[in-house]
Order: structure tokens, then C-alpha cells, then sequence
């Protein structure tokens, strides 16, 4: 691994981002062919956050956080930090100072593939972090990583520059060349399901807005009435 750090990243356009951020992550990975979806132990440390951004990359080693430090000045308004570690870790890994100094930053977001710590004042705060645990154990500075570098995140392969979206239901990464076209599809999506949603409120059943009786019957379902007593 090189130990490097890559400035000036091309970046997902910030309009496409945005509205990546108001469709959520669960219509954005169906927009997506139900790709990119990190593994669903990454949560968030205080619910009811949401975050959309693109993606500084930073490779870390468990226990040592002087890349994330090292990260904060290449963060511009509109990133997501996303954090890698080279072996399984949870150690609180992040906590309010280094929120406070990419807050400055204009940056919408953590996610870490480790711990973090600070909860509390990290809600106070209003930064939203995702990440394996919470733990307040403590990490040192010691070992050279990598920024803005391609790194593996809970399972996905992280690209700098990435769109990222990360809500309570978890996180996707979205290519950049691939997320003009996920816009797209997932704009119609949220578009078909309020149709959807006004129909089901007026009382309709899915078993006849989606035609499904046929092929339940197709597939061997029988109603049968409980016979009644004497």
C-alpha cells in the first residue's frame, strides 16, 4: 500500500448528489439494481440523521486515526468522509473534535468502518456518523494510511468522489459516471410509489394493484372457508 495523499479529486456533481440525498438510500439502491448498499452492521450513532455527499476516501489502520486528521484538509463543503481500517476494529476511532473540524469543513458526514464515540454531543451537535460500534476506547496516531485512495467500507468498494447517501435505513455508494442515470430511475420510482401509496390509503390491495391473484393461483394458493360450527 502506498501511503499517499490524493488532492484534487473529481467529484460526483453537487445538483445529482442532492437529489440522490431527498430519494434515500432504500430508492436509491433500487434506482441502482440494488447495488452499492454497505452491510447493514454500519448504523447510525443517533437516529433520525441523513446525509448525501461525495466521498473523500481515507485509509486507516485499527486503533489509529492520524489519517482521518490528515483527511479533514481535503474535505471541501459537500464531502462525506468515508473511512476504511485495513483489519476488523471497533475502537472509537471518531468523536466530536474531529466532527467539530469537519464541520468547519462544510462536510455533510462520517462513515467509519470502525467505532466512534461522543455520542451524545455528537447528536447534540447535529453530525451524523455511521459506523460498526460505539466505544470509548480510545485510538493513538502512530501508523501512515492513505486519503482519496479506493477503499473497501462494510463490503463496498469506495471510489473518491463517489456520491454517498446515508440515512437510517443505512448507507449506498453510488459511482460517479453512474449516478446521472440513477437520478433518473429513482426520481420515477419515487414518482410510481406516491401513486402507489395514494392508492393503498384509499384502500386498495396490493394483491390487486400489483395483479397478483393469478399467479398465486398459478403457483398453488387455495382460500378455503373454516366450516362453521353446529
Amino acid at each position: 500500500m502506498k501511503t499517499v495523499v490524493v488532492r484534487n479529486i473529481k467529484r460526483t456533481d453537487a445538483d445529482l448528489v442532492k437529489r440522490l440525498g431527498a430519494l434515500g438510500t432504500a430508492t436509491v439502491h433500487e434506482a441502482y439494481g440494488r447495488f452499492g448498499l454497505m452491510k447493514p452492521y454500519l448504523r447510525p450513532v443517533w437516529t433520525g440523521g441523513e446525509a448525501a455527499g461525495t466521498a473523500v476516501t481515507v485509509l486507516a489502520h485499527p486503533g489509529d486515526n492520524w489519517m482521518i486528521h490528515v483527511a479533514v484538509e481535503q474535505c471541501k463543503p459537500g464531502d462525506i468522509l468515508v473511512v476504511g481500517c485495513s483489519a476488523d476494529n471497533t475502537d472509537g476511532m471518531f468523536g466530536d473534535l474531529l466532527a467539530t473540524s469537519l464541520m468547519a469543513r462544510g462536510v455533510t458526514g462520517l462513515v467509519i468502518d470502525a467505532g466512534a464515540r461522543d455520542a451524545k454531543s455528537l447528536r447534540e451537535m447535529g453530525f451524523p456518523v455511521w459506523s460498526k460500534a460505539i466505544s470509548a476506547k480510545g485510538t493513538v496516531k502512530a501508523t501512515l494510511g492513505a486519503v482519496n485512495v479506493p477503499v473497501v467500507c462494510a463490503g463496498i468498494n469506495v471510489m473518491p468522489g463517489d456520491a454517498v447517501v446515508a440515512d437510517d435505513d443505512g448507507v449506498v455508494v453510488v459511482r460517479r459516471r453512474d449516478a446521472a442515470d440513477v437520478v433518473a430511475k429513482g426520481e420515477k420510482r419515487h414518482a410510481d410509489e406516491e401513486g402507489k401509496r395514494k392508492q393503498l390509503a384509499a384502500g386498495v390491495l396490493g394483491l390487486d394493484m400489483y395483479n397478483m391473484r393469478e399467479p398465486l393461483a398459478k403457483a398453488g394458493l387455495v382460500y378455503i372457508d373454516e366450516p362453521e360450527e353446529d
